[in-house]
């Protein structure tokens, strides 16, 4: 499927950019805090006080430069962080009036860099040698590959698809970040020197044939597809993979994608959000989320709750599928209500259904968006250990019980909604490690 970089107005992004003026009256907010709790909030550690004074002398290259040296993927963090929860959750102004923006000036900072420029990155200071492999081009991997990359080695990514940047590329809607984002951050790891090889499977016979050839690998390859709901009907026509229906009004033609006018989206997580948004933008007159447990127990941030309700999307908490029912295509779900035993707030909690309380509610189409498989079968295949459907690995470097094998990132399986800049610490952490093995030095 071809890559558009520019996508349908319905699409455009939705959060504007700083114009210059907001952009020197926010950074003048930042009281540059030494030993700043933003920078120890951020998973890879961009300093964040220094980048916002950058920008308030205008040296957006200098600021651009900061935050790449710490993130290489700093231009899709700035859209899609869940900075209230991190860097501007920690903020001490947030205790006085509000936090300072500073995912949105880092995004003045990049946006910056991917209009006149990319800034170079110097060497890491111990340089080692040798050959890696990574397996998957989204952030993980592209975090992986840009710090063993600066630190010396020779780097060769396979991704199975036409283009790198994983979920970013694919999985994020559009109006959150444009492909064009994504496809740059890419672009910054192939100029520090990655060969990139794409339209590659790689399975387990694959995989140890790359272990015998390259000093270490790195298996960064995300999970799978959505999970079947198994209930009868599914398969009717009008029933969507929410990522399938996300990366279709990515890099797709949208005159293809049709959904009806009334939708209803399984699940209640980040991805779920995106779907039941996309739907709205697709023309859908009526979505509804629908999820088994209550409102305490959603998975997706406050921030994608808010936005999808800003964008009329409706909740039905207590309810879960029992079948899709319909002819030639979907015409109904039937559903049945649900309780929990113990916390309302836990999502561990036992959810038990509510005898005769079925409904049938009308629907053209549903999207199942109730998390994504986890590639247990090539973990078994490779032999390393695998513990609750989790691949084992050491947390300080994330090797695997295989030597000289690593996981990193959304593949791992993490209880909890995943993240883009924890992946990109994910790989900077495993490329640490892998040079601290092969060259013998502490980094």
């Amino acid at each position: 499927m071809a890559v558009k970089l520019e996508p349908h107005p319905n699409f455009a992004e939705v959060v504007p950019p700083f114009t210059a003026r907001e952009a020197e009256e926010e950074a003048l907010r930042c009281y540059y805090c030494y030993n700043a709790p933003c920078t120890k909030a951020c998973p890879t550690n961009i300093d964040i006080p220094r980048f916002i004074h950058q920008i308030t002398t205008g040296n957006l290259l200098a600021s651009a430069r900061t935050i790449l040296d710490a993130n290489i993927l700093g231009a899709t963090c700035a859209r899609i962080c869940p900075t209230e929860a991190l860097c501007e959750g920690h903020c001490v102004r947030a205790h006085e009036s509000r936090p300072v923006s500073i995912g949105r000036l880092q995004r003045v900072a990049m946006d910056f860099a991917m209009d006149h420029g990319v800034p170079t990155l110097p060497p890491r200071p111990q340089q080692g040698s040798g050959r890696v492999a990574i397996i998957g081009a989204g952030p993980a991997g592209l975090g992986a590959a840009s710090e063993l990359l600066r630190l010396g080695y020779t780097v060769d990514i396979f991704d199975r698809r036409e283009e790198g940047g994983g979920l970013d590329t694919y999985g994020i809607v559009s109006y959150r970040e444009p492909v064009a984002v994504s496809l740059f951050e890419v672009d910054l790891v192939r100029r520090l020197g990655a060969t990139f090889h794409f339209g590659e499977e790689v399975d387990h016979t694959r995989l140890q044939a790359l272990k015998s050839q390259y000093d270490a690998v790195v298996v960064a390859i995300g999970l799978g597809k959505v999970p079947r709901l198994g209930i009868p009907g599914e398969d009717l026509p009008g029933v969507f993979d929410a990522l399938d229906l996300i990366e279709a009004t990515k890099v797709g033609d949208l005159s293809t994608v049709t959904v009806g006018p009334r939708v209803a989206v399984i699940g209640a997580g980040n991805t779920a959000v995106d779907a039941a948004t996309c739907a709205k933008r697709l023309g859908a007159e009526e979505v509804t989320i629908i999820y088994r447990r209550g409102e305490e127990a959603m998975s997706a941030y406050q921030y994608e709750y808010e936005f999808a309700k800003q964008d009329g999307i409706h909740y039905r908490w207590w309810s879960q599928p029992l079948a899709v029912v319909g002819h030639d295509r979907v015409e109904g779900l039937i559903l049945q209500r649900t309780t929990v035993d113990g916390d309302v707030g836990s999502r561990r909690a036992r959810v038990r259904p509510i005898e005769g309380s079925e409904w049938t509610m009308p629907v053209d189409t549903v999207i199942r968006a109730i998390g994504q498989e986890k590639p247990v079968d090539l973990w078994v295949a490779l032999g390393a250990q695998v513990d609750h459907g989790r691949v084992v690995v050491n947390p300080e470097t994330y090797e695997t019980t295989v030597a000289g094998v690593y996981v990193i990132g959304d593949c791992l399986a993490r209880p909890g909604e995943a993240t883009v800049v924890q992946a990109v610490e994910d790989g900077k952490r495993a490329a640490r490690a892998i040079h601290q093995t092969l060259s013998r030095t502490p980094v």
